[in-house]
């Protein structure tokens, strides 16, 4: 999985608890989250009352000013949608040893060379 910036996180948690609320599990896996993160994000998002827990249901929903974020968020994802990272496998990338015959052991010594599936 991609490195998931706090915001992009945190705005996947109030999509999943928006219309009805939703319960940790669901948020949990809409998110995927451990429990020990989304405990952590249900805290700071309460706090900030960005979303709140309705006891007799077991959940938690949106509040209006998480709704207002959350807008705010999508709006900023369609001009600036998050930088991706992609995986490199080691099909993708052949390491070389420099024959300099000066080999001191380190990445300096190396060649790291990307196949480009493209120009094969």
């Amino acid at each position: 999985m991609k490195y998931r910036s706090r915001t992009e996180i945190v705005g996947l948690i109030l999509e999943a608890a928006n219309g009805g609320g939703a319960t940790k599990t669901k948020i949990m896996y809409k998110a995927f989250l451990s429990f020990a993160q989304l405990r952590e994000y249900l805290t700071m998002l309460q706090d900030n009352g960005l979303i709140e827990y309705e006891g007799g249901k077991q959940t938690y929903r949106t509040t209006e000013k998480g709704m207002r974020l959350l807008h705010i968020y999508n709006k900023m994802y369609e001009l600036v949608p998050p930088l991706t990272t992609i995986a490199v496998t080691e099909k993708d990338v052949k390491i070389e040893r420099n024959n300099s015959g000066n080999d001191n052991g380190n990445d300096s010594d190396m060649n790291f060379v990307v196949n480009d599936k493209n120009h094969n």
